[in-house]
């Protein structure tokens, strides 16, 4: 199994960077714009990429398998592309002076390709997304998030 992981320190109360995290308002802020569903243990939520000119660029499913306030956000994908079906996104938190970092993964991927080092990338512009809107009010999510190729 592969995992993807990432570091980052938000200047900001843990509870705002759980805020964000773990409803579809705050994931809506940093992630996609299109994101709909119900955000507790067991339920499902929908999120879908467009492109800036409003061409469908793809989306998935995922349960949230675990939602533990201040501390941690876990997410199963259930269908998307077909690399992350089965793999999970979990965003551990803790605190650190003025400090809140987040140590996130998506985890148990079947194998490293390609897409996994674009995926690992596209997550680090959206981690840095989630650190924009928790210190400023304002993320980048898709379809106003950074461009890293030509697979988006």
């Amino acid at each position: 199994m592969v995992d993807i992981i990432h570091r980052v320190g938000i200047k900001a109360p843990v509870a705002k960077v759980y805020a964000a995290l773990s409803t579809i308002d705050g994931i809506a802020g940093w992630w996609t714009t299109q994101t709909t569903g119900v955000s507790e243990p067991g339920s499902n939520i929908e999120v879908q990429f467009y492109a800036p000119n409003g061409e469908r660029m793809g989306g998935m499913d995922m349960e949230v398998v675990a939602l533990e306030p201040d501390r941690h956000v876990h997410w199963r994908f259930r269908s998307g592309p077909g690399e992350w079906v089965d793999t999970d996104a979990t965003f551990q938190l803790s605190e650190d002076g003025d400090y809140t970092i987040v140590r996130f993964g998506h985890r148990n991927w079947r194998e490293a390709v390609e897409f996994t080092e674009h995926c690992s990338t596209k997550w680090a512009t959206f981690m840095l997304s989630l650190k924009d809107l928790v210190e400023t009010g304002r993320g980048r999510p898709a379809p106003r998030d950074l461009w890293i190729g030509n697979w988006h």
